[in-house]
């Protein structure tokens, strides 16, 4: 009973916040001090309870590191110019027959290099729509495609911010995890290729809006110097550079044509790596607002304390008796169904990818490594489900603002091929990924 208090207490929060526009972090802490009110209740001191939630807390530091770095990354790629180049070739290179297929391989290819479905959504997303609305192409499928492709970097990048969540609450490396999304992920991409290749040639974009490709020239630099922080970026994993210093290597490419090539003074371009970017005027160039250290601030604060939770329900096993149910569940039905389940209820109730992650996490850590599971399987499932489904509840924060940005209401998502295809095909599928019941591991292991 005092666990569901707990609980409910926790839920209340979340949705005040979400009502209200505070930030999550308040939500979090109230959570935070009703389970370990919980804890105490059980008997466990103050002091363990710290321990328990430090001990949770020292394992999200590598991954804050790397949010950190992709805050700068965000910021440098936008003040050098290089989601600017991509965008303006990408018009230039659209024919009628082929506006539909350009916008999703151009929006997987910008949200795998940067990681990032939000700052993908607002920039290439908006101008694409523009394109769109200017040039007579059906709106909610444009913003199903952009939902795709946005969706496809934020899964399977070794630099978003929600794969490197899923490897840090999960204790396994990036790199084997992007790899094996990489891996099943390559029939729903294909599939999508020729569903989205057919839309593009039945919704032909009739002209493509020369005052906008006019703006871009004149307000940019537009330079071919401005592809080399994302040919870094897209070329050094591939030669198996740890992703650390491939986005150092980024960033520094970034910052010296922002410098040299873009005439934007050094002092500024570190100003901007750490505060995000502000175009000045109300031309063009405001679309690329954002991105920077401080944009990371919120996530990394939810990390922390999200790590924390795991710390305490580790240490006091509070989460034990549903855990135990989950597990029977997982028997029955197998894992990644019961995953499927869990993610869709936590997205309705929480309306947020970051929660309903966690929440999936520390429910189905335990059931996962105590029925044979391993950790790089209970990553691999969290990405292709709570990753992707959390973006599919029209009310939850990863569906939302993506279509605020776009200018579009639900009836967009059939379109988004990318993000149903993925889970089910997955979900007949899984076997070839993880065939044989592994040697179960437990979570003194895992600590």
């Amino acid at each position: 009973m005092d666990l569901l208090i707990a609980f409910c207490i926790f839920v209340g929060c979340m949705v005040a916040a979400l009502i209200s526009g505070a930030s999550m972090i308040l939500a979090l802490l109230a959570g935070l001090a009703a389970f370990a009110a919980v804890g105490l209740y059980r008997g466990y001191t103050l002091r363990k309870l710290c321990g328990m939630g430090i001990r949770g807390a020292r394992e999200s530091l590598i991954v804050i590191e790397v949010m950190c770095v992709i805050g700068f990354i965000t910021a440098a790629w936008r003040v050098s110019g290089t989601i600017t180049i991509f965008v303006y070739y990408g018009i230039k290179i659209i024919t009628p027959s082929a506006f539909l297929i350009i916008t999703f391989l151009l929006s997987c290819l910008l949200s795998y290099a940067l990681g990032t479905s939000f700052g993908v959504a607002g920039t290439v997303g908006v101008i694409f729509m523009t394109l769109a609305r200017s040039g007579g192409v059906d709106p909610l499928i444009t913003a199903g495609v952009l939902m795709s492709g946005v969706y496809f970097g934020d899964r399977g990048s070794p630099v978003s911010s929600s794969a490197n969540m899923v490897a840090g609450i999960t204790g396994t490396k990036i790199f084997d995890n992007v790899r094996v999304m990489m891996r099943t992920a390559v029939v729903p991409l294909a599939l999508c290729f020729v569903v989205y290749a057919v839309l593009s040639v039945r919704n032909p974009i009739s002209h493509v809006d020369s005052a906008l490709v006019s703006e871009f020239e004149s307000a940019f630099n537009l330079s071919l110097w401005a592809f080399v922080p994302a040919v870094i970026m897209l070329l050094l994993p591939l030669l198996h550079v740890s992703v650390m210093i491939s986005m150092g290597l980024s960033i520094a490419a970034g910052i010296l044509v922002a410098w040299q090539v873009q005439g934007v003074p050094l002092m500024k371009v570190l100003q901007i790596c750490v505060i995000g970017y502000q175009a000045e005027g109300n031309g063009l160039g405001r679309i690329l607002n954002g991105g920077g250290l401080v944009s990371m601030l919120e996530i990394i604060g939810i990390l922390l304390i999200s790590c924390t939770y795991s710390g305490i329900f580790n240490g006091t096993g509070m989460l034990d008796s549903l855990q135990l149910r989950l597990e029977r569940a997982c028997t029955r039905i197998g894992r990644f169904p019961v995953m499927l389940l869990l993610s869709l209820a936590s997205a309705v109730v929480f309306c947020n990818q970051t929660i309903s992650t966690l929440m999936c996490n520390d429910l189905l850590k335990k059931p996962y490594l105590d029925g044979g599971g391993s950790r790089e399987e209970l990553a691999v499932d969290m990405e292709n489900s709570v990753i992707l489904i959390a973006c599919f509840v029209p009310w939850s924060i990863g569906c939302s603002v993506p279509l605020a940005f776009f200018g579009v209401d639900f009836r967009c998502l059939p379109y988004a091929a990318f993000m149903y295809l993925m889970p089910l095909f997955y979900l007949f599928t899984k076997k070839r990924t993880f065939p044989g019941r592994q040697k179960p591991e437990t979570l003194t292991q895992m600590g």
